[in-house]
């Protein structure tokens, strides 16, 4: 269940690794990131620019343009929020938590033609972003691009219900996986192994917690979180990045169904380690997808454990709001943060001038958040809101 925020209202058997390099110019006081997600590379846009069926690598190139341009910005004045009317500046990270390739499957209309591999998009990607990419941080350093993988990531690495070409490509896992957790052992699209190679891990800026996990906050996702928050005061904020959105999605449960597998019959994805608890089908009689309730009861008591974790941020739904997540029960009240994609988007689809992406600026010592959606094809600032970064209230 989820609420409105209004504008303006303060409010694991893995071998991931946890990773938190304090920040060198912590004591400045603000911490600032871009957000972005599901770029689908290897997809096309409905109309860019005038042109139609856009290619999503001349879309992206200009999302990343986009980015580059945010420091040069002022922030609005009318919006109260945390440096508002100053100059935007240093980006302390850029995030994007998916959803980086398309699922390499049939191109509907073209009846031997296939999306392109994962290979292929991260290829694009990594030029784009990762090379194309020129915001610093406040020590004038490159600003790190931190990722997670979305759920077409993970399918094209481990298979789908429809037929996928290659059937297999773990390229943008793999390559996640070794620049995020930097492993001894670097992985290899043959050796890589989404069972166990979890992409989990945490950044730590400014006082603040940043914690990065793989697809949605499951059960192994929540033992490496109870771990890595050990360690941490109860009133440090956490910030999660994920994929999916915090009521999750019936399909990327692993099939509670026979041997579990991946097939056209249950359309489960098995993206998830969990069992879906909830039914024996994805969607109920009437076709609507049937609500993870118990696996959301699960992750609502963990929220009531670490009231610390005071933000949630995801793609996957592909439109931004904000929003607050309240639970099956209507039990927690957690920020939540959905953004728009650049190409697979309900509201900016067929609207250039509604495409956006996330600012996030943090005040460490008033313990705030503001959070603005940048209409990047419009060159303009869109809503934005201003959270509480202290322990919720439940």
């Amino acid at each position: 269940m989820k609420t409105n925020i209004l504008s303006g209202m303060a409010a694991a058997g893995t071998l991931g690794l946890v990773l938190g390099l304090a920040s060198p110019y912590a004591s400045a006081g603000t911490v600032q990131f871009a957000y972005t997600s599901d770029s689908h590379y290897g997809f096309t846009r409905p109309a860019f620019r005038g042109r139609k069926n856009a290619d999503a690598r001349e879309v992206n190139a200009a999302l990343a343009a986009a980015i580059n341009s945010v420091p040069g910005l002022t922030f609005p004045c009318g919006d109260g929020g945390v440096n508002a009317c100053k100059p935007v500046g240093a980006l302390d990270f850029v995030a994007h938590t998916g959803d980086i390739s398309n699922r390499s499957e049939k191109i509907q209309g073209k009846k031997a033609a296939f999306i392109q591999s994962a290979a292929a998009s991260w290829g694009q990607f990594e030029e784009d972003y990762l090379k194309g990419l020129t915001v610093k941080d406040r020590a004038g350093e490159p600003a790190p691009v931190y990722l997670v993988p979305g759920n077409h990531d993970v399918s094209n690495a481990i298979g789908f219900h429809r037929a996928l070409k290659p059937a297999s490509d773990a390229a943008v896992l793999t390559q996640i996986y070794n620049r995020m957790l930097r492993p001894a052992k670097p992985r290899t699209a043959a050796s890589y192994d989404y069972s166990s190679d979890k992409v989990y891990y945490a950044r730590e800026t400014g006082g603040v917690r940043f914690e990065f996990i793989s697809m949605w906050p499951e059960s192994a996702a929540r033992a490496w979180l109870e771990s890595d928050l050990a360690g941490v005061s109860t009133m440090t904020p956490v910030v999660l990045f994920t994929h999916d959105e915090p009521e999750g999605e019936s399909k990327h449960f692993t099939n509670p169904n026979g041997d579990n597998g991946i097939n056209s019959k249950d359309k489960f994805e098995n993206l998830l380690s969990d069992k879906f608890a909830d039914a024996a089908a994805v969607n109920d009689v009437n076709g609507a997808p049937v609500p993870a309730g118990t696996e959301q009861r699960a992750f609502t008591a963990f929220l009531k454990k670490h009231k610390n974790v005071v933000a949630y941020f995801h793609g996957n739904t592909n439109y931004n709001q904000f929003y607050t997540y309240s639970g099956p029960d209507g039990d927690v009240a957690l920020s939540a943060f959905r953004v728009d994609s650049p190409l697979k988007s309900e509201v900016s689809a067929n609207d250039d001038g509604k495409l956006s992406f996330q600012v996030a600026s943090l005040d460490t010592a008033a313990k705030t958040m503001t959070v603005r959606e940048y209409l990047w094809d419009a060159k303009k600032w869109g809503a934005s809101v201003t959270v509480s970064l202290s322990p919720r209230a439940k």
